[in-house]
């Protein structure tokens, strides 16, 4: 008995007439077929038809465009404080954009300015104006409700009137931001601030994205991962990896070692696997994507034969795993590795890792969070 086993994937047309129809004849005397008229349509036959009076249209200039109907009194702008020296992360909004969103960590402060400027020197009347840091989870399943997770709130003005533009300051000290933002599949963690000027009509409102980091370090002990696995008679092989915790620019070191070869094997390749899950039973939801493959071996092996595995995680899009975060999701990662033989079947076998966000040298806030999570 092995302690594992791979697993194998592999007219025609006819005249309708119509009921309760009479000949009639016209001043031509033709025969025509017409429906008997009940006595309302008699009586809406015998009225005189109106004459359509044509109206004048306005010009495309006179015209309302969609833009007039949805555009607002006032523009608002938000400025972050210290965007020139802190840090950018690219992130993706589809396939083929990206954006630049400042990154801040746990415990730091998010301050800056807001300017509120009505449009063409109207005055402008508002029941107060407030500044909020959010940080909020979406599931993209359930776009109607968001889950507040963070919500702090400062007064910028009391309710009165703006005919000139005015600038705002802004400061959340000390803000603890417990998760890391996260982009998934089915879900979204986002940290942001919205600026709302509140009106009788309708309320203006403005938000400004943010990132966050949350550096971590697991335990100190850190085992390899050893596994005998195989198919009965038919192959046998141990593979090993130096260790079960990686950080995001860490290297996989590792081997395979066949000690039974009796399948013709084309070749061997190993993949990583993101998991997210979403949501709590009975609505969960579960989204693999594999996001790395890399050949490790073409042609059949022999017997004896050791495969040597080094892997550079620094290339590939990685977040840390995500375990039960506010309830709401989790991610984990996992190698598999996979062997096609000659007839194109497929054999696998899935091991999980655990990866981190490892404080880069000379950030000393990030070096004081890392111990304050070694210590807890």
């Amino acid at each position: 008995m092995l302690d594992g086993d791979f697993v194998g994937l592999r007219g025609t047309s006819r005249p309708v007439g119509e009921e309760g129809a009479k000949p009639r004849s016209c001043h031509f005397g033709v025969k025509l077929w017409h429906p008997q008229p009940r006595p309302a349509d008699r009586r809406r036959a015998h009225r005189r038809p109106h004459r359509i009076q044509e109206r004048a249209r306005p010009s495309a200039e006179e015209q309302p465009t969609m833009s007039y109907f949805f555009s607002t009194p006032v523009d608002i702008d938000i400025v972050l404080e210290d965007l020139d020296d802190r840090s950018a992360v690219d992130v993706k909004l589809d396939k083929n954009r990206k954006e630049k969103v400042p990154l801040y960590l746990d415990g730091e402060s998010v301050k800056g300015q807001v300017t509120v400027r009505p449009k063409d020197g109207k005055r402008l009347e508002h029941t107060g104006i407030k500044v909020q840091f959010i940080g909020t989870i979406e599931m993209f399943f359930d776009r109607g409700n968001h889950h507040e997770f963070l919500s702090l709130g400062q007064e910028l003005a009391a309710p009165g009137e703006l005919q000139h533009p005015q600038t705002f300051e802004f400061n959340f000290k000390n803000v603890e931001k417990q998760y890391e933002s996260y982009n998934g599949i089915n879900v979204k963690l986002r940290y942001f601030v919205r600026v709302t000027v509140s009106r009788r009509m309708a309320d203006v409102v403005r938000e400004k994205d943010l990132w966050v980091y949350s550096y971590r370090i697991p335990p100190e002990t850190n085992s390899s991962i050893k596994m005998d696995v195989g198919i009965e008679d038919c192959l046998h092989i141990e593979f090993e990896y130096s260790k079960s915790k990686y950080h995001l620019k860490d290297v996989i070191v590792g081997r395979i070692y066949f000690l039974l070869v009796r399948l013709k094997i084309k070749h061997m390749e190993l993949s990583i696997i993101r998991r997210e899950t979403t949501g709590a039973a009975p609505n969960q939801y579960n989204e693999s994507e594999t996001l790395v493959r890399f050949e490790i071996m073409d042609g059949s092996p022999s017997r004896g034969e050791t495969i040597p595995i080094r892997l550079f995680l620094g290339g590939f899009d990685l977040t840390p795993t995500f375990r039960e975060v506010n309830k709401k999701y989790s991610t984990r990662y996992y190698l598999s590795l996979v062997l096609i033989d000659e007839d194109a079947r497929r054999y696998f076998k899935q091991s999980e890792i655990v990866l981190f966000r490892q404080a880069p040298e000379g950030l000393t806030l990030a070096q004081e969070q890392n111990k304050l999570m070694a210590v807890s």
